[in-house]
């Protein structure tokens, strides 16, 4: 289990919570990312001459009509107010976010910024002539660069009229559930507050308490053009219902059924772990001690588990604080998948009270029946700690 540190301000490393899966480090951007942010800042910079060039032009009077009447052929410099366009059929990917209510105009400049079209005036004028530009939605659309504005217009109508695919992995929590969700769906984040507020709206179980956490399925949801939020967190809602009624899990037991199975979802990295984690978690509570689980406790703190301290694991306010309440939380940490139900349903026979991840990188992760030899592994987690810093 987890050895807290020594003071209440030196952290507590989390020694159940499965290392974070990896994540493009966004101070390395990968080859097209290098080559979009170069664009733009050429971009900026050509933005920036242009301007010195203009207060130059007017103090050299009629001389500077005539250099401006050329300044396409002198420079080959282009304004987002110049209708100017791109011949196509355009290169690297990139995602440009559509905002709620944009208007032509505003759909033009996030593209121009993108670099996916060569002006706003050239994209305005293409939306303009397309009758149906109106079926844009807003939210995150994959477009390429230095597409013709008319081509632009027409994806972004595509993009409007194909089916959206809204994936939730196991383990989110609501509040990151929403954000994806908004994120993809462009529906405001305010619906699905409001639709969280109204559980009887989405379906969520009376046992649920109000709190829909535990209950939003993870799974790829198909959004259509007419789903709302309250839509869309029914679907999730009655999938996870569905999944316990297949497994036959009475009603009664299906809150803690989630419960236990988001402890597991969080603490387990691997799939063959996460039935020992279960029964780990059964004998503790059997014999009527504290889980100490440190995901439980960084919830119910409203912080990664990396960052607690020994101040956040004595704090009995928390209600989440397995250190120092027995039994389970008040409900799930997080909304678990399928493998994690089955595995509270069919946990692993054996005797252990006690997991560590001993290995960061790969998730290894070993279990004891009883402190000492728990120890022995705390120490191997140390070790590795210390030799990869």
């Amino acid at each position: 289990m987890n050895s807290p540190a020594k003071d209440s301000e030196s952290p507590v490393t989390d020694l159940f919570t499965a290392p974070p899966r990896p994540q493009a480090d966004p101070a390395f951007p990968g080859p097209r990312s290098v080559r979009r942010a170069q664009r733009r800042r050429r971009r900026g910079k050509r933005g920036r001459s242009l301007v010195v060039l203009l207060v130059a032009l007017v103090l050299v009077g009629g001389a500077g009509y005539a250099v401006w009447s050329n300044l396409e052929s002198l420079t080959g410099l282009t304004t987002p107010l110049e209708s100017k366009d791109y011949p196509g059929p355009g290169g690297d990917q990139v995602d440009v976010e559509i905002a709620e209510g944009a208007t032509g105009a505003a759909m033009g400049e996030a593209l121009y910024e993108a670099g996916v079209v060569a002006s706003v005036s050239a994209f305005t004028e293409a939306f303009e002539a397309n009758p149906d530009s109106v079926l844009i939605r807003p939210g995150t659309h994959t477009m390429l660069e230095e597409m013709p504005a008319r081509d632009a217009v027409a994806l972004l109508v595509k993009n409007a009229t194909v089916d959206l695919q809204l994936t939730i992995p196991e383990g989110y929590t609501v509040d990151q559930i929403v954000e994806r969700a908004v994120q993809v769906t462009g529906l405001p984040a305010k619906d699905f507050e409001a639709a969280l507020n109204r559980p009887g709206k989405i379906g969520l179980p009376k046992q649920a308490g109000g709190n829909a956490e535990g209950w939003l399925y993870p799974d790829t949801y198909t959004v259509t053009p007419d789903d709302t939020a309250v839509g869309l967190l029914s679907q999730m809602v009655e999938r996870t219902s569905g999944v316990l009624k297949e497994r036959n899990v009475s009603g009664a037991d299906w809150q803690t059924v989630l419960t236990k199975a988001s402890l597991v979802e969080r603490e387990g990295f691997h799939a063959e772990d996460k039935p020992k984690i279960a029964r780990a978690i059964d004998n503790r509570l059997e014999d009527g001690m504290f889980l100490e689980i440190d995901a439980a406790v960084a919830y119910g703190a409203g912080k990664p588990g990396t960052e607690l301290t020994r101040a956040d694991t004595e704090n009995p306010k928390n209600r989440y604080n397995t250190y120092e309440h027995t039994g389970l939380p008040p409900g799930p940490i997080a909304n678990p998948g399928e493998v994690s139900i089955d595995a509270v349903l069919n946990p692993a026979p054996g005797d252990w009270k006690f997991w560590v991840t001993v290995n960061l990188d790969t998730g290894e992760t070993k279990f004891a029946d009883d402190f000492a030899e728990h120890q022995t592994y705390v120490q191997e987690l140390r070790d590795w700690q210390a030799a990869n810093g």
